[in-house]
């Protein structure tokens, strides 16, 4: 079977959409699989083409057994939404472009953004060949939840081009099972809907010492580390996590933020003005660093803007810190907040309320009982979503799409 995939992120960046593909594709090609990914040069969230990269107009690489086609986009840093989307169409028309050329037996797009699904679908009927929508998070829709673009004929045109992906594309796969209710009761035939959530690549995570070398180069030895590694975009609404860092007034507490988005150069400046001496931010580090940052952490936090959209949200830094046993602080209600609560992997706390928040954080930091009990759930949480696993279902299930078509 011959897979032609389009994502506008993927390694070495080191998001989750990065994470989800690469992997994925990675488990299909060892099944056997022949996988083409189209791309951009990898330039996320900073908008500066990674070292050793440059912008071409096409350039091909292999990794890992993914036949991977880079092309040509406008680079920009994840800000500004007139920017990005110029960004996200330049993508749209170059994909379309290449990958008229790529033999393949199917197509999948990847939102978000929306527009590498509308690539996937212009090309399906250009090639004549099924596509798979894969819905990571409801765009754009959830853009206008966090403020990044308000109500108007704009809005109208990209919902309009949504509603016609779902009904175009052959299958849709959710990421979390909150995707898959939503788009049900928006109509989506359910026969389309299939859900195969993120997970833990658990070779690359596992439980491991702290790294003593890197807590005395941060000079973090002794602390008890609360730790965010990922984007700092405006969803993550990290700066209410610096308002109750400065609530803290244990000694032996702190924060620890890596990462790049649109956000950071606001957290330092709130981080200044708030005097924060218990939080360090840190920049992006590459993905093979992340599980030496994660082992000197003591509880992971996954943090999001309280909204009726993220209900159905399961980040996949539940799943990588839950691999290397770091219990979890998780502000996020609905689906997230119910698989922490049904392995006892952690606490969850109402987004936004620093009370609340203060009150899991100590529990977590000082109840040492409850606390490795956490860490018994983060182990049976990891082994049940298996990111091998989820994966060689999901092939399953495009194959069974393939075999379909074919009349077999």
């Amino acid at each position: 079977m011959k897979i032609l995939f389009l994502t506008d992120n993927f390694p070495p960046e080191v998001n989750a959409p990065a994470t989800r593909t690469y992997e994925h594709c990675k488990e299909w090609v060892k099944k056997g699989a022949e996988v083409t990914v189209i791309t951009g040069a990898p330039n996320f969230p900073i908008g500066k083409v990674y070292e050793g990269y440059k912008n071409h107009l096409y350039k091909k690489e292999i990794m890992d057994g993914i036949r991977v086609i880079r092309v040509w986009t406008y680079i920009t840093a994840n800000k500004g939404i007139i920017k990005r989307t110029l960004d996200y169409i330049s993508y749209r028309l170059s994909a379309v472009f290449f990958g008229r050329f790529q033999e393949c037996d199917l197509i999948i797009g990847t939102s978000p953004q929306l527009f590498t699904a509308l690539a996937a679908r212009k090309l399906a009927r250009i090639k004549k060949k099924p596509w798979i929508m894969e819905v990571r998070d409801i765009w754009p829709e959830s853009i206008k939840t966090v403020g990044a673009v308000k109500e108007g004929l704009i809005l109208k045109y990209f919902e309009r081009k949504e509603r016609q992906c779902y009904r175009s594309a052959s299958k849709i796969i959710c990421v979390t099972q909150g995707i898959y209710d939503r788009l049900l009761s928006r109509g989506v035939l359910k026969s389309k809907l299939e859900v195969f959530t993120n997970g833990a690549n658990l070779v690359s995570y596992k439980p491991r010492e702290k790294d003593k070398s890197l807590l005395l180069t941060l000079s973090l030895t002794g602390k008890k580390i609360v730790g965010y590694i990922g984007t700092m975009g405006m969803s993550h609404k990290l700066d209410f996590i610096l308002r109750c860092a400065s609530k803290i007034t244990d000694p032996d507490i702190h924060f620890l933020l890596i990462g790049e988005g649109a956000e950071k150069e606001k957290l330092q400046q709130l981080k200044q003005t708030l005097n924060l001496n218990n939080v360090t931010i840190l920049d992006g580090i590459s993905k093979m660093e992340v599980p030496q940052y994660i082992s000197v952490i003591d509880i992971a936090l996954v943090n999001l803007k309280r909204t009726d959209l993220f209900l159905g949200a399961l980040p996949s830094k539940i799943f990588e810190n839950a691999a290397m046993e770091k219990p979890i602080l998780l502000g996020l209600q609905g689906e997230a907040e119910a698989v922490i609560n049904k392995y006892h992997a952690g606490l969850a706390f109402m987004p936004e309320n620093e009370e609340d928040f203060i009150e899991k954080l100590q529990k977590l930091t000082k109840n040492s009982e409850f606390y490795m009990l956490c860490v018994d759930g983060c182990r049976k949480l990891a082994q049940d979503y298996d990111r091998k696993k989820i994966a060689y279902e999901m092939l399953k299930s495009i194959i069974e799409l393939e075999d379909q078509n074919n009349g077999n």
